[in-house]
């Protein structure tokens, strides 16, 4: 049996997973990648508590993978909906991460943008609520 303790850093890492998914779909979607966005991406990724059978450099790998098959096939909306019920688990954190890392390099281009209308829109509209 699972405490609520041990259920709660499950949420988290669920949570934490996604949020990298997240910003590496984010950071690949205009076809650029910054040394601003890599520097944004590895603090925010420095400052996860990551509990998980996974290293987060293996986990950050597959990561970039799943986020440039999603791009190359077309699916990176797709890809971002499947993410919304981990990131609702905190989507204002999740959509500061996702305003911080596509205003990393100083402008966003129009598919950052239109993930970014996706994710507030749809992904994280009833958490997004006041």
């Amino acid at each position: 049996m699972t405490s609520s303790m041990e259920h709660a850093q499950n949420h988290q890492q669920l949570f934490n997973e996604a949020l990298v998914r997240m910003s590496v779909l984010l950071y690949q979607i205009d076809g650029k990648i910054t040394l601003t966005e890599q520097d944004y991406f590895e603090t925010l990724t420095n400052e996860l508590e990551w509990k998980s059978g996974t290293v987060l450099p293996a986990f950050i790998s597959q990561a970039i993978h799943e986020a440039r098959v999603a791009i190359d096939q077309g699916n990176a909306r797709d890809y971002l909906r499947d993410l919304g019920h981990e990131l609702n688990t905190d989507p204002a954190k999740a959509f500061e991460v996702a305003m911080e890392i596509t205003a990393a390099d100083g402008k966003r281009s129009d598919e950052e943008l239109e993930l970014l209308s996706l994710l507030s829109n749809r992904v994280l509209a009833k958490g997004l609520v006041i």
